[in-house]
């Protein structure tokens, strides 16, 4: 047997191991808030002691309280893997469930050195999106996956595995949940302390569901962002000379440059971390990195008289970047930002005017003076933005909470109402109107056999099926299917790949349908090995969030969260392998609740039941709700949908004339 598969089948190991040597290379998280009590930090540690036998707990109980004082966390870090964490060949995985092996392998995906954002502390994007708490977690999680059965179902709460519960073929395989706290106890404190303590964790949306394939997994929908809203600037398509300015380049946001450089613009992306700037750049996601101002200035004009695409990587501050183009009266055509504002006080957005690491050392050791260099950099940010807007920049807000923080921060950001942003988010402009009402979606695939052959023909297959529908397809969605085509067809020689052979496509309700059950006959043929269907939580039905997914939601339900919650429990009873649910997202704890499913596909005729049935609720969930809102692209779609189907019978809206309104209180 394999090394790496003895070791998942042993779990926590009957032997105490030594620690390991950390290395010095790997991108570490920065060291969490100090919020325990001492009695607290005792119960901590106490808590991280359950995992192991008795006879341990004297020396691991030292070892633990140094973790929490150095890290503000227990990692257990001397019991991570002594083999590489990577996706593998589904065969390769030990195991009685075919389906359970297809987790094992997404799981190692997410904390691949190469995918995720910190590995040590099983982090994998957005500076604390957790696949697991601790390392005993995921060893036991593994152990748990090899030992089951097609018909026992694996609970996770916050990454702890409760246990392999008795239950059915048709049930899930694994029940994730992720940060499900008492609503008022949904604020950032609470996941700090909560998560101190062992007991909850922030899964963001596809680190804790075991679906993140990469940087790639946010790509495509930036690309569709970039596209569309350089598309507002220049309508006839010709983006050369078109600089779009950002920030963040760690984990999933290191898409950006990469999304603009296949929408054929200028980009410069900021970045406080170096570690993180480098290794997007070797990964090939950016082209050039520099931590001159002055150089970048002269790099990107020239770019610019050129006419190239090409990508920037700014070794500094966001801020620096927005005050020195204002100065220097260098045009910003697109203007976002992708730092990790949802966690704002902990390591996911830096003050101007501090390096990394002394903004690391200030924010463990002076929060309070932390926070305030926090605020007054976002007003900061905020009115060097404001004076680009003043001469033409497009500016949207990215979805990470930037407007949200910023307005907190006291910042000129709100619009005369004092109520709405004065810049709108990507979901109110673009991705609501253009695709999320539509029914598309982020729609991903993973073949587990990892090898590239079996990715091309997907793609391949994929392409044939789009180019099918656009002969049919109405006028209306014909635009997104050929922006889809088009995609699919460039991204091998886009280099997307990071980790899994994976592939994200935008796609609707029957697009994904069609797409998942030409997969399932090539498995059936043998022409492929089985394929792992999931998508972003980032989309029509998953996510209920008020600043982002659900933005363009105006009739007062913004702020509920039972779209969300339908949506996880009906991919249940509808043949998913896999589902989860969580608490936060892209825009922070407390702000969103999200979900997710994984489904292995196999060549079954079971498997073609169940892609069929779960797939059309799973999209089509949440344009009921968007046409019960009265966005008018959903009420079409809805509309097309039961005709497709019979069997689906979804309550209209009566709409109303503004008339019989007026006047009237």
């Amino acid at each position: 047997m394999k090394a790496f598969a003895q070791e998942i089948l042993n779990g926590i190991p009957n032997e105490l191991p030594t620690a390991p040597a950390l290395q010095r290379d790997v991108n570490r998280a920065p060291k969490r808030k100090d919020i325990l009590s001492k009695e607290e930090k005792v119960l901590a540690i106490k808590n991280a002691l359950r995992y192991f036998p008795a006879e341990w707990h004297k020396t691991l109980a030292n070892e633990f309280a140094n973790e929490l004082s150095t890290f503000g966390r227990i990692y257990m870090y001397r019991f991570m893997p002594k083999e590489p964490i990577e996706a593998k060949n589904i065969a390769d995985y030990p195991g009685n469930s075919e389906q359970a092996k297809a987790i094992m392998l997404m799981i190692q995906n997410n904390l691949d050195h190469k995918v995720a954002q910190h590995p040590y502390e099983l982090i994998t994007y957005g500076g604390n999106g957790a696949v697991f708490q601790n390392w005993a977690q995921y060893s036991l999680t593994m152990q748990y996956l090899a030992e089951m059965t097609d018909e026992q179902t694996l609970v996770m709460y916050s990454g702890h595995p409760m246990g392999l519960f008795p239950s059915s073929k048709n049930a899930p395989r694994v029940v994730v949940t992720n940060g499900l706290t008492i609503p008022n106890y949904s604020k950032p404190d609470d996941w700090e302390k909560m998560n101190a303590l062992g007991v909850s964790q922030y899964g963001q949306m596809t680190a804790g569901s075991y679906m993140y394939i990469g940087p790639q997994g946010i790509v495509h929908g930036t690309t569709i962002t970039v596209l569309n809203a350089a598309r507002m600037k220049r309508p006839d398509g010709n983006f050369k000379g078109l600089l779009f300015v950002t920030s963040g380049l760690g984990g999933m946001s290191g898409a950006q440059p990469k999304a603009a450089n296949i929408a054929g613009l200028v980009s410069v992306t900021a970045e406080v971390n170096p570690k993180a700037a480098y290794k997007r750049h070797e990964q090939g996601w950016v082209d050039h990195v520099t931590d001159d101002i002055e150089e970048l200035k002269a790099q990107v004009t020239a770019a610019r008289n050129a006419g190239e695409k090409t990508s920037f990587a700014y070794l500094g501050n966001i801020v620096e970047v927005w005050e020195a183009f204002d100065e220097a009266n260098i045009t910003i055509d697109l203007g976002s930002d992708q730092t990790s504002l949802h966690n704002p006080y902990a390591g996911g957005y830096y003050p101007v005017g501090l390096s990394y690491d002394e903004a690391n050392e200030l924010m463990v050791n002076n929060p309070e003076a932390f926070k305030t260099a926090l605020q007054d950099s976002l007003k900061r940010h905020a009115a060097a933005i404001n004076n680009h807007t003043a001469k033409g920049t497009y500016f949207f807000d990215y979805g990470n909470a930037f407007l949200l923080e910023a307005s907190r921060a006291g910042a000129d950001v709100m619009a005369a109402n004092n109520i709405d942003f004065k810049y709108p988010s990507y979901v109110q402009d673009i991705m609501g109107p253009m695709c999320f009402d539509y029914g598309f979606g982020p729609f991903r695939w993973v073949c587990t056999s990892g090898e590239q052959a079996d990715l091309d023909f997907t793609d391949a297959l994929a392409a044939e099926v789009i180019e099918e529908m656009l002969k049919e397809a109405p006028a209306d969605i014909k635009p997104q299917l050929q922006d889809n085509l088009l995609w699919v067809k460039q991204a091998k020689e886009n280099k997307l790949v990071v980790g899994s052979k994976a592939r994200i496509l935008y796609a609707d309700a029957e697009g994904r349908i069609r797409i998942a059950k030409a997969f399932n006959q090539a498995i059936k043929a043998g022409k492929i090995g089985p394929v792992v269907l999931g998508r972003d939580h980032h989309d029509v039905s998953g996510t209920d969030s008020p600043y982002r997914e659900t933005s363009n939601i105006y009739d007062g339900s913004q702020f509920t969260a039972d779209m969300a919650v339908q949506n996880f429990v009906g991919d249940a009873f509808r043949g998913a392998t896999w589902i989860s649910l969580h608490n936060g997202g892209g825009v922070g704890w407390g702000e969103v609740i999200n979900g997710g499913f994984g489904m292995l596909l196999d060549g079954s005729v079971e498997s073609d039941e169940r892609l069929e049935s779960m797939l059309f609720w799973d999209v089509n969930n949440g344009i009921a709700r968007r046409n019960w809102a009265r966005n008018p692209h959903a009420i079409s779609t809805i509309k097309r949908a039961m005709q497709a189907e019979p069997k689906l019978k979804v309550t209209q809206p009566n709409l109303v004339d503004d008339e019989v309104l007026k006047n009237l209180l």
